[in-house]
């Protein structure tokens, strides 16, 4: 059985870390419960290094006299933990020149602020305070009420009512999202792990739909491929039947109307719309409101693998009447596909607490 690390001396301490949650881990495993934040700032890299280097967190925090009984225990010394060097344990609070003209902790800093630099957006942060329990969260040590915030955050998207499995749906997204490759990602799924069967249909309007590697991909998947017009019915029973459509227009809803047209008369109840995560906020917004003007029932984000911060999507997660099917976390066709959306979501905005 390892021994816990022993805790720093009471004092102010200086340290950079990567995240949020190593900022957290250092402060409950090394500073301990006690410990207050006194300043949080994001720090680039300088010269080339800022263009390969995301940005770390640099954060001072100060530990409070222990009690008699923990004055005796032995302590490591900060270089163990980080490279800044310690301040002395008996040193006071830092002035504005020896904390590198970082700037104060504001009274809004502490959990807010915290969840501001993981990338949540101001909507989101909106809707957690405004639940009964935000100034109860609070009061807690800063990793626990993190911690809480992760569950309360995945609590709310886990509320949304479940629907039944996909069977026949529509792919909808608009050009260069990886639609189709999302496409892939899910028949892997069913026909490698869930061993269902059915086809794919692809369909084009007045311009063309390239279907990159879907044909090759659903013949190695055993999936028959067929071109529209043809029977859109299931072709074994309870098989799935999923429709692969040229792209949307995100700012022209009327270049939209043929698929429109398509899905209503088809019957296509189901229609999964691809939203590509790394594009910016306004194109996102742009694209997913189209979305929702075809009736999108489900959601599917690509390209977490070039996104640094998630925070942005749990805006979408709060639509109840999109339920998110998957995020596609790299290029692979028959992996890189995380079906626990909000988990997942959870693992890179916050840390999760499972003491």
């Amino acid at each position: 059985m390892s021994t816990p690390a022993p805790r720093l001396a009471p004092g102010t301490y200086k340290f950079t870390v990567k995240s949020i949650e190593q900022a957290v881990s250092l402060i409950r495993e090394k500073l301990g419960p006690t410990a207050r934040v006194l300043s949080v700032r994001s720090v680039e890299a300088t010269g080339l290094k800022k263009l390969f280097n995301s940005p770390k967190l640099e954060v001072i925090a100060q530990i409070d006299a222990p009690s008699a009984e923990s004055l005796a225990a032995s302590h490591t010394p900060l270089a163990a933990v980080s490279s800044e060097p310690a301040l002395p344990p008996s040193a006071p609070a830092p002035s504005p020149a020896s904390r590198n003209r970082l700037e104060p902790l504001s009274p809004t800093l502490g959990l807010s602020g915290l969840l501001r630099r993981s990338g949540i957006t101001e909507s989101a942060l909106t809707r957690l305070q405004a639940g009964a329990n935000w100034n109860e969260l609070n009061t807690l040590p800063l990793h626990r009420a993190l911690a809480e915030t992760s569950r309360l955050l995945r609590t709310q998207v886990e509320a949304r009512p479940s629907r039944a499995p996909l069977s026949r749906a529509a792919f909808l997204g608009a050009p260069g999202v990886g639609r189709t490759t999302a496409l892939c990602k899910w028949l892997a799924q069913e026909v490698m792990r869930r061993a269902r069967l059915g086809h794919v249909v692809s369909v084009e309007f007045d311009r063309p739909n390239s279907l990159g590697p879907l044909p090759v991909f659903a013949e190695a998947m055993g999936v028959p491929l067929a071109h529209f017009p043809c029977e859109t019915g299931p072709a074994v029973p309870n098989g799935f039947v999923y429709f692969d459509l040229p792209g949307l227009s995100p700012r022209r809803p009327a270049d939209n109307a043929p698929l429109a047209a398509f899905l209503d008369r088809e019957r296509i109840a189901e229609r999964v719309l691809v939203l590509n995560a790394a594009y910016d906020r306004a194109s996102l917004r742009d694209a997913y409101a189209a979305g929702r003007d075809l009736g999108a029932t489900h959601l599917v984000f690509t390209h977490l693998d070039e996104v640094p911060q998630w925070g942005k999507l749990w805006d979408y997660l709060f639509d109840e009447s999109l339920e998110p099917l998957f995020l596609g976390t790299g290029p692979s066709l028959t992996g890189d596909c995380e079906e626990d959306v909000p988990g997942a979501i959870v693992r890179r905005t916050l840390p999760e607490d499972h003491n």
